[in-house]
């Protein structure tokens, strides 16, 4: 395939790292740039219909309007809870466990966080996480970088084992007439053992990357936002950040190994996070001088206490918030059907293949709604507090509408250009089979990048796995090498891309304020997003 059709395909990613990494420019323009680019491309170049184009659009504005009501929800609730000063008594809990902002980080950012995707996911984690760490004094910009570096390993495993069972389960059988050496080996007996391997074979890659994201999570905060900008200050807690790590990993590999891949996020992370909080409490592993932003010891200001709000009562609309995501997830609770039930959407959209369909009370947006009406009634917020905190949310998630709502259905239109005029497959299928010509040979360290591409692309780890997993099957068998492995890789790697993935920065960035500030924040992300993909795979070549 030449060279022409690779830059078409390539399109997305030259136009997105041009016009916010290089160009600088805020989301909100640069996604509708790209949107319309794109647009352009796929009906004159890939000779895409116009209603394929505008049903793909039609479908990714859809998507995006389900992701702006989880935040929505979580900002809204954010804002209540300071609005009534109850964020101060949250504040004063956590530096009770440890005043050390580096360890604050890693519980929260790092244990938390990983729980939440485990259990809700879809944007939950950050959405959470890094409005807690501007709670508890972090600057915005380094609560956001903390909260996406550490949503990375948890994902490769996502809710339930969505992003394999779903994800790399379904890619590999869509489309078997692209790949047909693959269709022999995809017997549905063998699918679930195979399952099983990709699960096993991930956790063990993810167990370097997974160790280390910590440490460097933390020297970065101290370098680019303590007050002596010091690399040592990070390293002082090394310990306690690689056990952090390290814990999380080897528990998720022993679930993995011995129940599969639906609980290895959830259950790891919770035992990790008892065991690491444990520590903290009693001051093991932890500097005896603890470190702040100011270089001053940790002070609780009671200047925005409108009434004394106990920690158990401010912090009961997060418990009740994690508690209700935790069981509307739950198969064997009717909860989850009910709440299901109710669904917006279109299928068959302008008489295409192009369906879609979201459950707004089942979304996260409606529990984190749900659990600002009731803080209302727990925390005892003042009728014009209450204004303010939903006219302060109406605010900060106007450039965030404007910027999802251009980046998601440019992504589905790139997704969605196999129906063509030109007789090829859709445009990431063609990079991804360019990509592979070339490196097919060590494809073993190439393959987490290519699922890396793919999360950066599309925004979602599912749907990068959804997209490449047949292609990465195909290679492994056509090169030899173990196909649980290469898949392994791809999930891996898309897990560990939502670091610098496009449309989760948008997102961290609304629910903190920094709006046009997405391409800094991939200038922090974009290091250590490489530094792990090259430690997976490097696992990987071990693996093979």
């Amino acid at each position: 395939m030449d060279l022409y059709y690779f830059l078409l395909a390539l399109s997305p990613v030259i136009l997105v790292t041009f016009t916010i990494i290089v160009l600088r420019m805020p989301a909100t323009r640069a996604m509708p740039i790209s949107l319309i680019c794109v647009a352009g491309i796929a009906m004159v170049a890939w000779q895409v219909p116009g209603l394929q184009v505008a049903a793909a659009a039609l479908e990714g504005f859809i998507i995006a309007i389900s992701l702006i009501w989880i935040l929505y929800g979580a900002v809204l609730l954010l804002n209540m809870l300071i609005s009534s000063g109850a964020m101060e008594s949250i504040r004063a809990w956590f530096t009770q466990i440890t005043p050390d902002q580096r360890i604050q980080a890693i519980i929260i950012a790092w244990l938390l966080g990983s729980f939440l995707e485990g259990a809700a996911g879809f944007g939950s984690p950050v959405a959470i996480c890094a409005p807690l760490l501007v709670a508890l004094g972090f600057p915005p910009m380094a609560a956001v970088v903390m909260a996406l570096l550490s949503n990375s390993i948890a994902v490769a495993f996502g809710t339930a084992g969505s992003t394999i069972l779903v994800g790399v389960l379904q890619g590999i059988q869509l489309g078997n007439g692209n790949a047909v050496n693959v269709h022999p080996l995809l017997q549905p007996a063998a699918l679930p053992g195979l399952m099983d391997a990709v699960s096993v074979q991930a956790a063990l890659i993810n167990l370097l990357p997974g160790t280390v994201i910590p440490l460097i999570s933390v020297l970065i905060l101290t370098r680019f936002w303590g007050k002596n900008k010091s690399w040592a200050q990070g390293l002082q807690v090394w310990k306690y950040a690689l056990l952090s790590g390290f814990s999380f990993v080897v528990f998720s590999a022993l679930v993995a190994i011995f129940l599969g891949p639906e609980f290895p996020t959830i259950l790891g992370s919770l035992l990790a996070l008892i065991l690491m909080v444990s520590l903290a409490r009693r001051g093991i592993l932890i500097p005896k001088q603890a470190w702040t932003f100011s270089g001053e010891p940790a002070e609780i200001s009671e200047t925005n206490l409108l009434h004394e709000v106990t920690f158990t009562r401010a912090i009961s609309p997060y418990i009740l918030a994690i508690s209700l995501l935790v069981l509307s997830r739950l198969d064997f609770l009717p909860l989850k059907t009910w709440l299901n039930s109710v669904q917006i959407g279109m299928a068959n959209i302008f008489d295409t293949q192009i369906s879609t369909f979201f459950s707004p009370i089942y979304s996260a947006g409606a529990i984190f709604t749900l659990a600002t009406v009731l803080s209302l009634f727990i925390v005892q917020t003042p009728p014009k507090r209450i204004w303010l905190a939903v006219k302060n949310t109406n605010r900060a998630l106007l450039p965030s509408m404007i910027a999802l709502g251009a980046a998601i259905p440019m992504v589905r239109i790139f997704i969605h250009s196999s129906v063509n005029g030109i007789g090829l497959p859709s445009m990431p299928f063609v990079l991804a089979e360019n990509i592979s010509s070339v490196l097919g040979p060590v494809w073993a360290a190439a393959a987490p990048f290519l699922g890396a591409l793919g999360v950066f692309i599309a925004g979602s780890s599912t749907v990068s796995n959804l997209m490449f997993s047949l292609l990465q099957f195909d290679i492994a068998v056509e090169y030899n090498i173990n196909p649980a492995t290469i898949l392994a890789l791809q999930t891996v790697g898309a897990s560990l891309g939502k670091m610098i993935c496009v449309v989760n920065i948008v997102a961290a960035a609304s629910v903190v304020g920094l709006h046009g500030k997405e391409g800094k924040i991939i200038r922090y992300t974009a290091l250590p997003a490489l530094i792990v993909l090259t430690l997976a795979a490097m696992a990987g070549v071990l693996l093979q």
